[in-house]
């Protein structure tokens, strides 16, 4: 029985990760699991039961009372996964802002974290599969044939963001923009639990003035440069 092929992809925010990691499964034909949607989902969870996501205890309490899945997309479908939240359709709604900002909060509670990583592991186990997300590597797939630590410069990664924000009518400011996109690097890096970090045996992609395209191509190369593919 052949080894699954199991890409782990980490990185700061606008890094482009999930939408990588989405093109890399199309391609690859593996599995792609988007963590952030999760986190995304507990978050979702709290404003609806207008919980604060910065109450651990309350946060905690929410987790053990949902269900959160990532199912197949239609073949219709703009994203490359249907984020299910106790039996609803909530894909579209995980992306406003609220959610966002609600899931970086969450995702720095030890006890959420030691949680999703489990149930990460657990999806993935004996599957093919692209997961990314900001401790992919590090905690749940430490065994993957190749971990990638994708990046940008802070001022690419944050004209991406405000590009994201214009198209969905989102009205801010590049400086606000760069001054968020530093905030969540300042949280993601020193959170407590499973901090952002390039590992040792990371291979890093700096995304700078590069398409998708061309990046996908560039992971395919490493990939075939390893014999992986």
């Amino acid at each position: 029985m052949n080894t699954p092929l199991q890409i782990a992809i980490d990185g700061p925010v606008a890094s482009g990760k999930g939408d990588i990691a989405g093109r890399l499964a199309k391609e690859l034909q593996l599995t792609y699991i988007y963590t952030g949607a999760m986190y995304r989902m507990l978050a979702l969870a709290c404003i609806e039961a207008g919980i604060s996501t910065k109450d651990i205890d309350s946060v905690c309490k929410k987790l053990q009372q949902i269900t959160i899945s990532l199912m197949p997309p239609s073949s219709t479908s703009i994203h490359p996964f249907v984020a299910v939240l106790n039996d609803s359709d909530v894909t579209e709604r995980i992306f406003k802002q609220d959610v966002a900002i609600g899931s970086s909060d969450v995702g720095t509670i030890p006890q959420v974290r030691q949680w999703m990583v489990a149930r990460q592991q657990d999806m993935a186990h004996g599957k093919s599969v692209v997961m990314e997300g900001r401790d992919i590597g590090l905690r749940v797939l430490p065994n993957a044939q190749l971990k990638i630590y994708l990046t940008a410069s802070l001022e690419e990664r944050a004209h991406r963001r405000w590009l994201q924000f214009d198209a969905k009518g989102i009205k801010k400011t590049h400086e606000e923009v760069l001054s968020d996109t530093k905030l969540r690097d300042h949280q993601d890096t020193t959170r407590v639990t499973d901090p952002l970090q390039k590992l040792p045996d990371a291979w890093e992609l700096d995304t700078t003035g590069m398409n998708q395209e061309d990046v996908v191509a560039r992971i395919k190369e490493e990939l075939i440069k390893r014999n992986l593919l």
